[in-house]
């Protein structure tokens, strides 16, 4: 099996034509150790087959010690009807981009479903990226590092983005879809995960109960909407997945000690998944 840095730079021979400089905006061509641009900004292939395409590593909460157990419930199917609605609307040879990808499970089950083409996978936590490397599909798919506010793409590269559960920026999204190209945005809706919520807040109501209307509105003000879906069952968790559960969002960074020891003893055994998936397009 090639090594993951020597994959990487044959997918960057190849497509290469997918990627502009974050720094100057200018086209960015291959050389043997990564990508160039005109400016002579340079960007290196890890060992693990990746590019870096941020100026600092910023600090973030999301690391290894959440992407594995967030990996392992994805894997256990908790999304699965998510993932099969997904694969009926995308474009299976089409070029794709995931942002915010994570670990890349999302984009790595999507494949195994039938979706073709070239994709690229990118997340600002280099602990995400580098784990979405271990992925065990890995024909045409590109990882990296980089920040959705100034993609290191150019434009008009992709037929469709995935925008999972992450944050939107939809000037740069606009600037790197092709003509008539998708957007597939899944986003929580105010039952997501609502036993979690309750068991690790159960004096904050606030925290119990949330609205993301104000995402939806930002999208529909931004582009078209094309398909507005909302999907809602509840998942009964596999035994050895479900410590995992309590550690695999970000609801969990502001938990109390007590209340986690207390769930780890009596952990939750089922769990409401409540979400939109909405399709849409600029005018």
């Amino acid at each position: 099996m090639k090594k993951k840095n020597v994959r990487a730079l044959e997918f960057l021979m190849e497509n290469d034509s997918l990627f502009s400089c974050p720094i100057c905006h200018f086209n960015l061509s291959t050389t043997k150790n990564g990508l160039t641009c005109f400016k002579n900004h340079q960007f290196e292939l890890s060992k693990k087959g990746t590019l870096f395409f941020l100026k600092k590593l910023p600090k973030t909460e999301y690391d290894k010690e959440m992407f594995l157990p967030r990996g392992r419930m994805i894997q256990s199917g908790m999304y699965a009807p998510i993932i099969e609605k997904m694969s009926k609307l995308l474009d299976k040879n089409g070029t794709t981009l995931d942002i915010g990808c994570g670990e890349g499970s999302f984009l790595n089950l999507l494949t195994m479903r039938g979706l073709e083409g070239i994709k690229i996978g990118f997340d600002i936590s280099k602990d995400g990226v580098y784990e979405a490397t271990n992925q065990p599909i890995y024909e045409n798919i590109f990882w990296c590092i980089a920040d959705l506010t100034n993609l290191p793409f150019a434009e008009n590269s992709f037929n469709q983005l995935l925008n999972i559960f992450t944050p939107s920026q939809y000037t740069e999204f606009k600037r790197v879809l092709k003509p008539g190209g998708k957007l597939i945005k899944i986003i929580p809706e105010q039952n997501y995960l609502k036993e979690l919520r309750t068991a690790f807040y159960p004096d904050d109501a606030q925290k119990q109960d949330y609205s993301n209307e104000l995402v939806v509105q930002k999208l529909k003000d931004e582009m078209i909407i094309l398909l507005d879906e909302r999907i809602s069952y509840s998942f009964e968790i596999p035994k050895n997945n479900q410590l995992d559960l309590l550690e695999m969002s970000p609801l969990e960074w502001g938990v109390s000690e007590e209340i986690k020891n207390n769930l780890k003893k009596q952990p939750l055994s089922s769990i409401t998944i409540d979400i939109r998936v909405i399709v849409a397009e600029f005018a």
